[in-house]
C-alpha cells in the first residue's frame, strides 16, 4: 500500500510539473527539475564551509586551528554557542531569499532545508528543540507566514526533532532592519523578545536550535539568545540560510 501511494505521489508531482513547470527561485526561468534552482544560478552561489569561527561561523580566508574564534567574537563574546550559515548573502543569493521571504516563493523551503541541514548537521543532531526567530503578530498578519517558521518546521520534520513554533514571542513590533545602521539594529531589537511562559519549565537544561533566514549583524540572534539564556538552557545554537560577509550587505 505504501508503495502504491508513493507511486501515485510521484505521478501527481510529475503532472503538476508538466502543467506548471518548476521555476528557478533566482532567475525565474523554468527548470528541468523540481529543486527550485537552475544549474547556472546554483553555480553562482557561494556556500560557506570550514574553516570558520567556532562561534559565529564566519568563514576564514586562511587555514586555522580547529576551535578558533574570529576577531569579532573575541572582541564581543556572543550569548549563543554556535551559529552556522549555508550561504553568503550577496548579489547572487539576495533575490532568491527576498522572493522566499516576501513574494510567496514558499516552494523554495524544500531546497533551503537541504542546505540548512548540511550547514547545521551537528547543531540539528544535538538539538532538543527546533524553533524559529518569531515575527510580531502584526507583521505575521501582513506577510501571512513566517519564513523562518517554514524552515524550522521542515527541518524538525526532516530530522524528527521537536518543533516549537512559539517558544519565543516577539513583543515589540520592530521596524524593518534593512535601512538601519549596526547600532540602529541593536537598539531596534532590544527587549523585543520574551519566552512563552508555558515552555519555561520544559526548556530548562535543554539544547535549543534557532532558525532564521539572514544573519547581518547578529543583533536579532543575540537578542533572542540573551532572552533564552535567562531560562537555564544548556545550549543555544543557530542555523541561518545566509549571512552577510562584508560591509554593505543588507
Amino acid at each position: 500500500m505504501v508503495d502504491v501511494l508513493k507511486a501515485v505521489s510521484v505521478l501527481l508531482s510529475g503532472a503538476v510539473d508538466y502543467v506548471l513547470p518548476p521555476i528557478c527561485g533566482s532567475c525565474r526561468e523554468p527548470v528541468v527539475n523540481s529543486n527550485g534552482i537552475c544549474g547556472k544560478c546554483w553555480a553562482d552561489l557561494t556556500f560557506i564551509s570550514d574553516p570558520c569561527c567556532v562561534c559565529c561561523g564566519y568563514p576564514f580566508d586562511l587555514s586555522v586551528e580547529a576551535g578558533a574564534f574570529c576577531g569579532e567574537c573575541l572582541k564581543a563574546p556572543k550569548s549563543f554557542d554556535r551559529c552556522r550559515a549555508a550561504l553568503s548573502y550577496d548579489d547572487k543569493s539576495r533575490d532568491m531569499i527576498i522572493g522566499f521571504k516576501h513574494s510567496d516563493r514558499t516552494y523554495l523551503v524544500q531546497l533551503f532545508t537541504k542546505w540548512l541541514s548540511l550547514a547545521g548537521k551537528e547543531i540539528i543532531a544535538d538539538a532538543d528543540f527546533i524553533t524559529p526567530i518569531p515575527l510580531h503578530p502584526k507583521r505575521l498578519l501582513t506577510r501571512r507566514y513566517n519564513q523562518s517558521g517554514l524552515l524550522a518546521q521542515e527541518i524538525a520534520k526532516k530530522h524528527t526533532k521537536n518543533y516549537v513554533p512559539d517558544l519565543l514571542l516577539r513583543t515589540k513590533n520592530t521596524s524593518s532592519q534593512g535601512h538601519l545602521s549596526q547600532r540602529g539594529r541593536w537598539d531596534n531589537v532590544r527587549a523585543a523578545f520574551q519566552i512563552n511562559p508555558k515552555y519555561k519549565e520544559m526548556i530548562r537544561g535543554k539544547k535549543i536550535a534557532l532558525i532564521d533566514d539572514v544573519y547581518t549583524t547578529g543583533a536579532t540572534l543575540e537578542a533572542c539568545s540573551r532572552t533564552l539564556k535567562k531560562e537555564d538552557v544548556t545550549r543555544i545554537d543557530a542555523i541561518v540560510l545566509a549571512r552577510v560577509l562584508k560591509e554593505g550587505g543588507s
